[in-house]
């Protein structure tokens, strides 16, 4: 019997590579918006973090958000996302 595959995807604040369920997807949709992605399934394109505020802090201050999800991530946006990131 063959083992099934876990998908990998890299966390952009600490850049470790763990399982996808481990981590929370933000995406940024075709309209512009980002948004938090519980499924996983969203169109757009995504970045993955770990659930901690560290890794969360670190993807913000060092600009990684921006670069991952290749659009101008602004202050406020990345506020809105950590406040509903540590709330969930």
């Amino acid at each position: 019997m063959r083992r099934k595959k876990i998908p990998m995807r890299m966390c952009i604040g600490c850049r470790e590579m763990k399982p996808k369920k481990e981590l929370t997807r933000i995406v940024r949709t075709i309209e512009g918006t980002i948004e938090i992605d519980p499924t996983g399934k969203k169109s757009g394109r995504g970045a993955y973090f770990c659930k901690n505020d560290r890794c969360i802090e670190a993807s913000i201050k060092e600009d990684r958000l921006s670069k991952a999800l290749d659009f101008h991530v602004t202050e406020e946006m990345a506020l809105s996302i950590k406040e509903e990131l540590l709330n969930s």
